[in-house]
């Protein structure tokens, strides 16, 4: 993997952490589940993750740090029993667990998430900061 020279720089001490962010990130180049990013507003994104064919249940979503984890683990005992076999003609839907990670930018919050029709619903946002101008005194000496 290629360095990512701009980190090396003097100029920018203490970013160390930021760097292996952005390899993890790269890492990752597995597709699957797809997802969209919606921009609602300048201090509210949506990030939606197709989880057809999963519950509530058999997913777990997690915060650590900077870093939105969700995994989805297959349901055990769910699966058709040997007795009745399943012929596909085609089988377009993936039926394996995963687990797609997520960098949230700084002064984001993890507001909530829901599942409906097999998407699921997870909502980003910023508080307003107030805009405090703080006045410094100048003192003579």
């Amino acid at each position: 993997m290629s360095r990512f020279i701009v980190f090396d720089s003097p100029f920018l001490l203490g970013f160390d952490e930021t760097r292996s962010l952005i390899e993890r990130v790269s890492r990752a180049s597995d597709n699957y589940p797809p997802y969209n990013v919606e921009a609602l507003s300048a201090n509210h994104l949506r990030l939606t993750v197709a989880v057809a064919g999963f519950t509530p249940d058999t997913l777990r979503l997690s915060l650590q740090g900077p870093q939105l984890t969700l995994q989805a683990f297959k349901e055990p005992g769910k699966e058709p029993s040997e007795t009745t076999p399943r012929e596909f003609i085609h089988r377009g839907i993936a039926q394996r667990g995963f687990t797609r990670s997520f960098v949230v930018g700084e002064g984001f919050e993890v507001e909530g998430a829901v599942m409906e029709y097999g998407l699921l619903h997870i909502d980003l946002k910023r508080p307003h900061a107030p805009e405090d101008v703080r006045i410094i005194p100048i003192k003579t000496r």
